[in-house]
Order: C-alpha cells, then structure tokens, then sequence
C-alpha cells in the first residue's frame, strides 16, 4: 500500500470529490489540496466541511480551463505525489446542446494538464475518474477490456481522455490508474439527479418525469462505497489497469422512483408521468467488478435501501434550505 504524502483533489466541490475528500482525510496524515472552478460550498453539499480538523485541507478555487497556468504552477510549487482526478463536464443531455464545451475541459483542458506533468518528477499516482458511458449501451455485464462505444458527446468526451492517457501510460510511464463506477448517489448529490430530485419534486408536490417509462436500468451505488473504492485503487492498485467499481444489480430507473415513494408513502401512479426518452440514452450498463473485490478486497456495504433512506433523511433534516433551491441543471462553460 502506498499512502500519499500529499494528495490534490481535483473537482473537490463535487459530489464524488467531497466525499472522497473526507475519506481521505480519515485515511492519511498527510496535507490534501482541493482544487474546482467554482467558490467552496457549505457543509450543506460538503461532508468534509463539518470535520473538526480541517489544518490539513486546503481549498483553491481554480478552472482548468481558464487557469491552466495557475493550476500547473501549482502542482509544482506543493508537488502532491498523488492526484485525483475528479474534474469534468459530466452530465450527458446537454452535452448535445455545447459538445464543445465537454471536450474542451474533458479532453483538451486534461491533455495540457497530463502533457505537464509527464515531464515532472514528483508525481507517483494518478487516478483517472472515467465513466461506464464510454462502453455505450451494453448487453450483460462489462468487464474492464471491453470495447469503447460512446453513445453522446460526454461519453465521447471520456472515451477520447482515457485513450489520451493511456497514450501517455504506454510512452511515458505515467504513473495512471483509471476507476469507472456506476452511477453514484447519496446524501449531497445535484439536485437534478434523479434521486435527490424525486425526493424534492415529492415534497414539493411536482410530477417526476419519467423519461421513456423509467425502463433505462442503471446501476446505483453508494458514493462512500466509491470512495472506499477510489482509495483502493490509488494505493494499492496497479498502474496501468482499469478498475470498475458496481453494486451487484441493476435496477430500472421506475423502480428506483417506486421505491423512493415507498420512503415517503407516496402513490407512485399519481406522483409520475412518462416523457420521450433522452437522446442516447442507454438502455442498459451493468459493469463487472470483480477485479477490483478479489485484487482489493473490495466490496460494497451500503444497500441501495440504506442508501435511499439517507438522502430523505438528509432532504428532511436540510428542508428549509433545500426547498427554495433549483432543481433543474444550470450549464456553465
């Protein structure tokens, strides 16, 4: 196991990286450096916020894009000898509307970042957050060879940054590991996803759209079992592989609706109605992990009903804020 002596977290304010910034901070006595575009958020969207020690977490708000610079300069003035890579344009619907905009910081933003840091001395781990998007709509369960067939501008984004890497991987020996998890939830997450959303939209007495009947199955998983993942694999994985993290099954995106009203004792007959289906949806991806449960010793341990019952509580107890905050997503270049 190789514990970092100093960690950069980048795309610490979002969902996956809060968490796994305050995992880390459990994990390592070390500094860790947390780095996003946007101003840091309130413990309300940032678990690691609420923590008594703090000392050794530094927060700086910096764009890929727009600070490249700064952000290289950086990196070589704290010289983290691991770096996490949390930072993309990630949701897939409007990706149609500005593609340009999902492969600029995706790919074009990441290439000046790796192209950088191949040529310095002080980096010893490097992991990659990908997507199961890249393998498109699949049929059976996906192990980590399998072939790239995006299916949207975002998904097409990743694909291009795991082969730019990879690249890098083969000529330089750059020190990269790459996870894809399914898809994450938990107490914290974007309002606009589709758990905290239904919750929300139940509260708020909205219908949930339901788009092509909910019968797209994906496969949810707790975001402290990435986490536990994530860490896994930046200390103890090995460089050069791919690692999937997944939950056993899959689930249809009705059913996780129907029981989310179950939570609330809701009507799920009355609380939906169904819409056209998103452009490139993929009907199905369900991911094998088992590489990284017998070469890790990973396995998850939060239900996906464990799960669910958190994000009420969490939606419950943080109403008052909660309620009067967008839903919808909000695009910035």
């Amino acid at each position: 196991m190789i514990i970092p002596r100093k960690l950069l977290v980048l795309g610490a304010n979002s969902f996956s990286g809060q968490d796994f910034v305050d995992y880390a901070l459990d994990q390592m006595p070390g500094e860790i450096l947390g780095v996003s575009r946007s101003p840091e958020r309130s413990a309300l969207f940032l678990r690691y916020r609420s923590r008594s020690d703090l000392q050794r977490y530094r927060y700086f708000s910096l764009d890929m894009n727009r600070d490249a610079a700064a952000l290289l300069a950086l990196c070589d003035e704290e010289r983290p000898d691991a770096i996490v890579n949390f930072a993309a344009q990630s949701e897939v619907a409007p990706s149609w509307d500005h593609p340009q905009h999902w492969f600029t910081t995706n790919t074009v933003a990441l290439a000046e970042f790796i192209n950088h840091l191949r040529r310095q001395d002080y980096l010893r781990r490097y992991l990659h957050i990908s997507s199961p998007e890249v393998y498109g709509s699949c049929v059976g369960t996906v192990t980590e060879d399998a072939a790239l067939n995006p299916s949207t501008p975002y998904a097409a984004s990743k694909a291009a940054a795991d082969l730019l890497l990879g690249c890098y991987a083969q000529q330089f020996g750059f020190p990269l590991l790459t996870v894809r998890a399914t898809n994450v939830f938990g107490a914290r997450q974007q309002l606009f996803k589709i758990i905290p959303r239904s919750f929300l939209y139940l509260r708020l007495g909205r219908t949930i759209q339901l788009h092509g009947g909910g019968s797209a199955v994906k496969s949810y998983i707790h975001v402290r079992d990435v986490s536990r993942g994530e860490w896994a694999i930046l200390t103890s994985g090995q460089v050069g592989r791919i690692y999937h993290l997944s939950p056993d099954h899959g689930i249809a995106v009705c059913e996780v609706v129907k029981r989310i009203c179950a939570v609330v004792g809701a009507d799920f007959e009355q609380s939906v109605v169904t819409v056209g289906e998103r452009l490139g949806q993929d009907a199905a991806y369900v991911i094998d992990s088992t590489e990284a449960r017998t070469a890790l010793n990973w396995i998850p341990q939060i239900s996906f009903d464990e799960g669910l019952q958190e994000v009420g509580l969490w939606v419950r107890n943080n109403w008052g804020e909660l309620k009067s905050r967008p839903l919808d997503y909000i695009h910035r270049a």
